[in-house]
């Protein structure tokens, strides 16, 4: 069999497991620390749990039944792979929260159920769309929107979870309500460090007289390669060579420190960059 194709399958299989996982972690969230606490999360789950709470009804089967319609749209608009991807994530969550709904609350204090079920929920979202899937039909609206309006995705999913959320006022009270602004605020925050990882891309420029120097330095000790541009000064019209580089983020606190003994004076500009490919930057390959 071609190597290829044997990467192909452990990829496939590779994308399963963690989706899986983050499905299972995704149903522990909402059945073990949201729903005993009549906290919601954003999106087609927290209309679900509203639904689950005003009919008695189980919670898996809004889940499965609300996204459906939204993953034939994906499966149209966004592709198979990851509508696929998609519907197998939310058959795991769905049937995880079955399994998962006898089992009593760890804790009934809401703030502990807030937080823990917002780590549960941030991390198993953030597992699933690494590994190209998705848990909520709103993401899937949310792209089609921007396609059509001047609105970014993230607006569109701001502006259906600040009215969603709003509702679990009137359903579970006030105070259940900001609850839930808090679950989904940290599940926001987690699903963006397990995107991105501790070893998130930043882009670095350096402009010093000592350019070649710090070059080489930051060659050697951090294993990095850099471009070196040529650039004019726009008030004193000097040439100066400009000394570009990309690290991570456990790297940006050496590099300051590189720059700052060899040139205390040297221009540094650090920004996060979302993704990188090619070169020598190396990377894990998460598909």
């Amino acid at each position: 069999m071609p190597e290829h194709q044997k990467m192909t399958k452990w990829k496939i299989l590779k994308r399963g497991v963690f989706i899986t996982i983050g499905a299972i972690l995704m149903a522990v969230g909402l059945e073990i620390f949201l729903v005993p606490n009549h906290i919601i999360d954003g999106g087609i789950t927290g209309i679900s749990i509203i639904f689950s709470h005003l009919t008695g009804w189980g919670l898996g089967l809004f889940l499965f039944v609300l996204n459906l319609p939204f993953l034939i749209l994906g499966y149209k608009q966004i592709g198979k792979t990851f509508a696929i991807s998609t519907l197998y994530g939310v058959t795991v969550m769905s049937i995880g929260t079955v399994l998962l709904h006898p089992v009593p609350g760890i804790t009934s204090d809401p703030l502990l159920a807030a937080i823990y079920g917002g780590l549960s929920l941030g991390i198993g979202v953030g597992l699933v769309i690494r590994y190209g899937g998705s848990l909520d039909g709103t993401e899937i609206v949310a792209i089609l929107f921007s396609k059509k309006t001047p609105f970014s995705v993230g607006e569109v999913v701001m502006f259906f979870n600040i009215f969603i959320l709003s509702s679990a006022g009137f359903v579970f009270g006030w105070d259940r309500a900001m609850y839930s602004l808090m679950a989904y605020y940290i599940a926001f925050k987690v699903i963006d460090l397990v995107l991105e990882g501790f070893d998130e891309s930043k882009s670095v420029w350096i402009i010093s007289d000592m350019s070649k120097e710090i070059g080489d330095a930051l060659n050697a000790r951090l294993g990095r390669g850099v471009t070196y541009l040529n650039g004019e000064g726009g008030y004193s019209g000097d040439s100066k060579q400009v000394i570009f580089t990309v690290i991570t983020r456990l790297e940006e606190a050496k590099v300051k420190s590189i720059v700052e003994d060899m040139d205390p004076t040297a221009f540094l500009a650090i920004g996060n960059i979302h993704d990188v490919k090619g070169g020598r930057f190396k990377k894990r390959d998460i598909h």
